[in-house]
């Protein structure tokens, strides 16, 4: 996987004339059609596995709510074992959702401002040896109930499905859920699992987004690609 650079900020390569920004209002408007519909405001966003694109994902829908409908967004970073949203955005990764749910720490003091005036990110937080004994449902639904007072639209992003329990203890307090899946990667039945799972822990599943598209090769699979170990990487810091 690709280090992101430490000045690295995605704000800065949004471009809202481009192709890839054209799909994401898509996206946008369909999600704000089905979320007005179910009154979702907290979306968890997920994947089946590893490298399928969900953090970049969640990050464009943010920009583009927050750029283009001027909505109030927030932007989580529940990955706790493999963060991102730290490094996509330029900001600091510590004090983050770790400290509000181990050390009390308040949300509006750990909240970060982007460039971009509607837009926030609460990153992961410093690391921890089992990221899911920190995920308490009464923590996080306390936490949720907060921030809902300050933003339109709140987008989660979660480890993967199938590799860690993370997702299903968190889709239990969000008002949707939205799997990516990479075109021309993903296994079909990778995706059936994890659709199942989700659905089956009675979640508001509310579709798939295909990532890669552009990429894709009629249903070519490479079985030696997947592995269900989700570990943080080596280049991460040790937990304290």
């Amino acid at each position: 996987m690709t280090r992101v650079p430490e000045q690295f900020n995605l704000l800065e390569y949004y471009d809202m004339e481009s192709p890839y920004a054209t799909e994401f209002r898509r996206l946008l408007h369909n999600l704000n059609h089905r979320a007005a519909k179910d009154s979702a405001k907290t979306i968890l966003i997920t994947s089946a596995m590893l490298a399928e694109g969900k953090s970049t994902v969640a990050s464009f829908l943010a920009m583009t709510a927050a750029r283009m409908k001027q909505r109030r967004t927030l932007l989580v970073d529940c990955d706790l074992r493999r963060p991102t949203l730290h490094q996509l955005f330029g900001v600091p990764r510590e004090k983050g959702l770790v400290e509000i749910l181990t050390q009390n720490a308040r949300v509006k003091d750990v909240i970060k401002k982007t460039d971009s005036e509607h837009l926030d990110i609460l990153t992961a937080g410093r690391a921890v040896e089992q990221p899911t004994e920190v995920f308490d449902s009464g923590a996080i639904h306390k936490l949720l109930e907060e921030v809902r007072f300050y933003y339109d639209l709140i987008l989660v992003d979660c480890a993967p499905v199938l590799p860690v329990s993370d997702p299903m203890l968190l889709a239990a307090e969000m008002d949707g859920v939205l799997l990516v899946v990479r075109a021309g990667s993903t296994q079909r039945e990778v995706v059936k699992r994890a659709v199942v799972l989700l659905q089956n822990n009675r979640t508001n599943f509310m579709g798939i987004v295909l990532n890669n598209m552009s990429n894709i090769l009629p249903y070519y699979y490479r079985e030696s690609s997947y592995g269900y170990e989700y570990k943080p990487r080596p280049d991460e810091p040790a937990p304290a």
